[in-house]
């Protein structure tokens, strides 16, 4: 599931630019367009808990992933651009519902399982966006017609994923339908660690929106090869994420959130100052490595505050963290507008560098979970 929903982003980020031609968005444009999609997203979180407590995770990840993949294959469809906006707020929405289903599960894992795995599992969402993109990229160079790719790739995810949904757990242990059926306002620790979601998920999603057009505009890439830029990204994050949870058994949460936003933020700097593609699909990767290690360590840490179920934490603390794909679409593209792209980008620097500050905020986890210390 973590693999099909990876594979679906990095789809989409290859195909950015595609929308942009077929609806021929400017900027600003482009920016309400992924607005509308982040607004789907951030809105769903106020009930997303309340839907995987009524189908549970499973049934809540298969509904998802089918509306998912309906709603990308069908996005060059429309006649318009404003006919398109109603599919982006479905998109986003199945998005978010999808990722709180998921996550919730792999949280639950962790504990009936008594090691972390959650990092092994976000690391299957990054080689999914690494493929995904790969993908694209290959088929965008033999000539394949976007809109034929985007009703291929998703035609198969959706069968795949409604199929790998079925061996998801049918119950979860330690909360019950009425524990996640309520939205946890987020305040204290679950504020905490929202905001630090919040700053890792504005530079990823800025990556994910924009890093295949900076190659394309501004570094005059065509499209098939800047399509690799998300797959170096991905491909990096995938890798780092695969040795994570190693990591996490032998070494400080905050001491890893710390050095990868350093890590992610210098590398992001190289590449705007540099303004060179090979460069940047470097920088990319590292950008992806550092970035890593934020999701799968915080996600889990919001699963630790007493008195909330996991489904209601994650969709809490992912509520502020998605406020960064709000935030981000029309802060990148306004910066674009009234300077550069290169310019709009060195947000990611900026987000990193004040998620690698706060990583001291990380609430340490007790020293008999997971056999950390």
């Amino acid at each position: 599931m973590f693999l099909a929903l990876g594979c679906l982003c990095g789809t989409w980020s290859a195909h950015i630019p595609s929308l942009r031609s077929h609806y021929d968005l400017g900027e600003g444009l482009l920016s309400l367009v992924l607005l509308v999609g982040a607004t789907g997203a951030v809105s769903t979180l106020f009930f997303a808990s309340r839907v995987v407590g009524r189908l549970g995770a499973r049934g809540a990840a298969a509904l998802s992933s089918v509306l998912l993949c309906a709603a990308l294959g069908t996005v060059l469809e429309y006649p318009d651009v404003l006919a398109l906006l109603p599919g982006m707020l479905v998109l986003g929405a199945a998005m978010s519902l999808l990722d709180v289903a998921i996550n919730t599960e792999g949280s639950e894992l962790e504990s009936v399982g008594g090691r972390a795995v959650m990092s092994n599992l976000h690391g299957m969402f990054s080689l999914g966006g690494m493929a995904g993109a790969a993908l694209s990229s290959a088929l965008l160079a033999t000539g394949v017609a976007p809109r034929l790719q985007l009703w291929a790739v998703c035609g198969v995810l959706a069968l795949s994923s409604a199929w790998a949904a079925r061996g998801m757990l049918t119950t979860h242990g330690g909360s019950t339908a009425t524990d996640q059926a309520h939205f946890a306002w987020p305040r204290g620790l679950l504020l905490v660690i929202g905001l630090l979601i919040f700053a890792g998920m504005t530079a990823e999603g800025v990556m994910v929106d924009w890093c295949v057009l900076y190659l394309k505009q501004d570094l005059g890439l065509p499209q098939a090869q800047a399509a690799l830029g998300y797959a170096a990204f991905a491909g990096a994050m995938a890798l780092s994420r695969f040795g994570g949870d190693y990591l996490r058994m032998r070494h400080s949460e905050r001491t890893l959130l710390r050095s990868g936003a350093a890590l992610a933020a210098v590398a992001m700097t190289v590449v705007l100052l540099a303004a060179d593609a090979h460069i940047a699909l470097l920088g990319f990767a590292l950008v992806g490595a550092g970035l890593a290690p934020v999701a799968p360590i915080l996600f889990n840490a919001a699963t630790r505050v007493p008195g909330v179920s996991r489904a209601a934490a994650i969709a809490s603390v992912t509520s502020v963290g998605y406020s960064g794909f709000l935030v981000g679409p029309p802060l990148i593209g306004g910066i674009a507008t009234l300077s550069s792209l290169t310019a709009a980008l060195s947000v990611v620097v900026l987000s990193a560098a004040l998620l690698a500050l706060g990583a001291r905020c990380v609430p340490r986890p007790p020293s008999q979970a997971l056999g950390m210390r």
